[in-house]
């Protein structure tokens, strides 16, 4: 995928409904989507948690997974994109959290999960993905980055 306009088209033409859940680019994913003709048939809804107390009252992300993994793991946001896909009435959820600024080493690190729930198909797919550039350069291409992967994750869960 190239656009944002071939991601709802793909949406369409496999009629799934989307959630976001959203910590790092804190809405962008969704304002992606809706900004897009059409977006309202496929996109059901978006959750901004950027606190670990929205991540856990929101999504269910447990403690003990941010206690173990940090609060910017892939364990963290599978546990958000399967939290989005229970709480939601989407096929598919797209998820996020990292850090776009930081002095450290995880300046740029983000990580994605996709979880879908479609027929026969369940599961979880995720990846850590570093981006340079200023903090909101990082979020706007962290956005964009999720939603173009959207066809090749669900073609992973497809596959099991």
């Amino acid at each position: 995928m190239q656009s944002i306009e071939e991601v709802v088209s793909f949406l369409k033409k496999y009629q799934l409904r989307l959630a976001t859940a959203e910590s790092c680019t804190a809405g962008l994913m969704a304002a992606l989507v809706a900004g897009i003709s059409g977006s309202g048939e496929v996109l059901d809804r978006g959750y901004i948690v950027y606190s670990p107390e929205a991540k856990q009252g929101c999504l269910g992300v447990r403690e003990k997974t941010i206690e173990l993994y940090g609060l910017t793991s892939e364990e963290v946001a599978r546990e958000m994109a399967l939290g989005a896909l229970e709480s939601s009435g989407a096929d598919i959820v797209l998820a996020n959290t990292g850090i776009a600024e930081s002095d450290d080493d995880l300046d740029g690190v983000l990580c994605f999960a996709c979880a879908m729930n479609i027929a026969d198909h369940r599961g979880v797919v995720s990846e850590t993905v570093h981006f340079s550039g200023e903090r909101n350069e990082v979020r706007v291409a962290a956005a964009h980055h999720a939603l173009l992967q959207l066809p090749y994750y669900y073609e992973r869960l497809r596959e099991g």
